[in-house]
């Protein structure tokens, strides 16, 4: 019965095909980009079909919830302890961003979590849950409660990002030693830390006359959603879409960008490298050098 009151203050219905569905609203569609999950104390930037990134100046940060009680055998090998993933996705739905949440078999309907986006001034206006080889995945298609929109801000995404995660630790402490800002909070020690140098991969590839695809790997940790688009907007290149995933302490984000509405020259696209390159190391050379 708390479940179906929970369901139906946040607009859903069940159906007996284990999906929740909500009536849409009708939206407008925007520029997409697919993130999953940290927020930096950066500016606030807005994703543009075309031209540069804009500031606004407003920071979200989320705090996790500190976890002391954490059950018998959860702090065991990590081994035997599915990968959380958290999927931020803004292509595959023209009109609103749509979040994945994958943690083997552990993960309920989630209602606390679609509480929390609403509390960041979002609307859940589809969810479904299904199964695969992997287990259980919660899809959530969320807009701004005050447009009607997908989300385009960076730092609006990063803190949906915390927010699902902070959750995750609340709710399943025996993720927080696999997660970046778990191991950030302390929770379960981390057994091995990622090496930034090793895990760290990036390309440019043209996908089209009018831009171009750019894919970053490396270590997760708050913030990285935002500092990522601040580096490429920096430099006049514009990102127009994309997808951000977190999977464990790993982040891999997918940008489509464009250099003044065309697909970025061989040249640039060394710099735009060499640039992320150096931001993602310089945390290790800066702590190594005191």
């Amino acid at each position: 019965m708390a479940m179906a009151m929970a369901a139906s203050s946040l607009g859903l219905h069940f159906i007996a095909d284990n999906g929740m569905r909500a009536s849409e609203k009708p939206i407008c569609s925007a520029p997409m980009w697919k993130a999953s999950s940290g927020i930096g104390a950066a500016k606030s930037f807005c994703i543009l079909r075309k031209g540069r990134v804009s500031s606004s100046g407003t920071t979200l940060i989320p705090r996790a919830t500190p976890v002391t009680d954490v059950e018998d055998g959860s702090q065991g090998d990590t081994s035997t302890i599915p990968t959380p993933i958290v999927i931020i996705d803004q292509d595959s739905d023209p009109d609103a961003t749509v979040v994945e949440i994958a943690f083997g078999d552990r993960l309920g309907a989630l209602l606390d979590t679609m509480n929390a986006l609403t509390n960041l001034g979002l609307n859940v206006v589809k969810a479904n849950v299904f199964l695969d080889s992997s287990g259980k995945h919660n899809k959530f298609a969320i807009t701004k409660a005050d447009t009607g929109r997908k989300v385009e801000d960076p730092e609006l995404l990063e803190a949906i990002r915390l927010t699902i995660i902070n959750n995750l630790i609340q709710y399943h402490p025996e993720s927080s030693a696999q997660l970046a800002l778990g191991a950030a909070f302390g929770l379960v020690p981390l057994k091995e830390q990622v090496d930034v140098d090793i895990a760290t991969h990036i390309s440019v590839t043209a996908d089209g006359s009018d831009r171009s695809l750019l894919y970053v790997e490396t270590a997760d940790r708050p913030g990285l959603l935002v500092d990522l688009v601040k580096i490429i907007t920096d430099i006049n290149i514009a990102v127009e879409s994309g997808e951000f995933d977190t999977e464990g302490l790993l982040a891999k984000a997918k940008f489509h960008v464009s250099y003044k509405g065309k697909a970025i020259i061989k040249p640039l696209e060394q710099v735009l490298a060499n640039s992320l390159r150096y931001f993602l190391r310089r945390p290790t050379t800066e702590e190594a050098s005191f």
